[in-house]
């Protein structure tokens, strides 16, 4: 197969792995000249949960000079975004990619220092034995035309999505979340996509990214990410996809963020100010208020007596799997940074790429790095045997002689990936849940990377507005 591919260019990176400083020692000895002890006054605002929407809810509170807790029960920064380190490979937790057209991560981010490595704009599919190349005309124009006539859609379905595109780009982000709303594969059977596009693109493509093989994701994410798409790249930040949080950790006072700290439960009295209860028994109340930006189940449970009237619209979540494994780098099959997706109607796999190819930092400079994602989680499989059947449905797309040299590094089992966001919906939750508690994340507007930064700014916001006749 032959491929028009760009160069990405090297960008220059400086960052290191965020670490919170230890908060400053008191003495140990008191002297006679030493004032007595006094407990230290409450924060303005406790933010519990340091995902995206977390941190950029810090991350505003920041900006208007209001002091606050950032909890976070885990051992660093990132919540689901996170990426760990094996035998020197980066390994994202799930199949996540960053989309550089999304609006609130252009505000928040500095993709320069991010040294984003961009994939091709479009994909390889597998279908009837072969791969077939999808590309975007706007970036890819010679290759799209040679691809007019392949099996995957019409030339007709290649025009309605250059119509598409149009649609989306003419309508603003509030028009799209508020839009009325059908399942996305109700709005593309509608729009004419015929069905070879839809099982043979659509579903891979926009089911690896929802975590919805079916589509029955609503209409409103469906237009907000295709619109995002095309202003912009998919994207691997060099340093793996952890470096987003940690990028906007490194804004705030580290002496602010507090490590495995998990909260226990949110209590309301007489006052405004709600009660805070670590799993250690602390207790902790803010001046201001609480901001709750955990997943949604946690939430509930955080809010046990102040949620339940959002309890008819939660659905269960969007799982996911993914497996990672290590390969030569000389002998893997092709050295384009490009999606490979199944189109062939059968098997496990939904897509798959060689992460080295597109950043070649997520692997020892010999070793090539592949990432191959599935929808559910598959619970009555073992490990073993759903790396087995993997390498077993990987080898008719690649061949045995390639696949079968390749070393299972890791399996992840995410089973709260996305929020599910099939309809009915609403994207533009106001986050107030009762005095002085918000509530953010990607459940309370568009289940992404973008809607996350979105829901924790609008959070912050939300309670500077309320509290503002009170503060200091």
């Amino acid at each position: 197969m032959t491929l028009s591919l760009f160069s990405p260019p090297h960008l220059p990176f400086s960052s290191s792995s965020f670490r919170p400083r230890a908060a400053p020692a008191t003495r140990l000895h008191p002297t006679s000249a030493d004032p007595p002890p006094q407990s230290p006054p409450p924060p303005k605002v406790i933010v519990v949960g340091a995902g995206l929407a977390g941190l950029a809810a810090a991350t505003r509170l920041r900006s208007d000079g209001v002091p606050f807790l950032l909890l976070e029960a885990s051992d660093a920064v990132g919540g689901r975004v996170r990426t760990d380190v094996v035998d020197g490979f980066l390994l994202d937790r799930g199949f996540q990619i960053f989309i550089t057209g999304y609006p609130e991560a252009r505000k928040l981010l500095d993709y320069r220092a991010l040294d984003l490595r961009r994939f091709y704009s479009g994909a390889l599919v597998y279908h009837d034995g072969r791969f077939h190349t999808v590309a975007d005309p706007v970036r890819h124009f010679s290759d799209s035309v040679k691809t007019l006539a392949n099996p995957i859609g019409s030339v007709l379905d290649k025009l309605l999505i250059g119509l598409t595109r149009i649609r989306v780009l003419s309508r603003s982000d509030r028009e799209i979340l508020t839009a009325d709303e059908v399942r996305t594969i109700d709005l593309l059977t509608k729009l004419g996509f015929s069905d070879s596009i839809l099982d043979r693109f659509f579903r891979p493509f926009f089911g690896g990214i929802f975590f919805d093989k079916e589509l029955e994701t609503t209409s409103r994410l469906f237009d907000f990410v295709f619109k995002c798409l095309a202003l912009g790249d998919n994207a691997l930040p060099t340093k793996g996809i952890a470096a987003i949080p940690e990028q906007l950790a490194l804004k705030l006072p580290q002496e602010s963020i507090l490590l495995n700290t998990r909260a226990a439960s949110i209590e309301f009295d007489d006052s405004d100010s709600p009660i805070l209860r670590l799993e250690s028994g602390e207790i902790l109340r803010s001046e201001l208020g609480v901001i709750v930006a955990v997943d949604e189940p946690e939430a509930a449970k955080l809010l046990a007596g102040k949620y339940e009237g959002r309890k008819a619209d939660r659905k269960p979540p969007r799982s996911t799997v993914c497996l990672y494994f290590a390969a030569d780098r000389d002998r893997i099959p092709v050295k384009d940074p490009v999606l490979f997706l199944n189109g062939s109607g059968k098997g496990i796999v939904n897509n798959m790429f060689f992460a080295t190819n597109v950043a070649p930092s997520y692997g020892p400079p010999d070793k090539a790095l592949v990432s191959v994602s599935l929808i559910g989680l598959f619970e009555g499989v073992s490990d073993d045997n759903l790396t087995a059947e993997v390498v077993q449905e990987l080898a008719e797309w690649f061949g045995e002689s390639v696949v079968g040299s390749w070393r299972h590094l890791r399996t992840y089992r995410i089973g709260f990936a996305q929020p599910n966001q099939c309809p009915p919906t609403d994207l533009t939750k106001d986050p107030r849940v009762g005095p002085g508690v918000y509530v953010c994340g990607d459940y309370v507007t568009s289940a992404t990377f973008d809607g996350a930064l979105v829901s924790g700014r609008v959070a912050a916001e939300a309670l500077l507005k309320d509290r503002a006749s009170i503060r200091i």
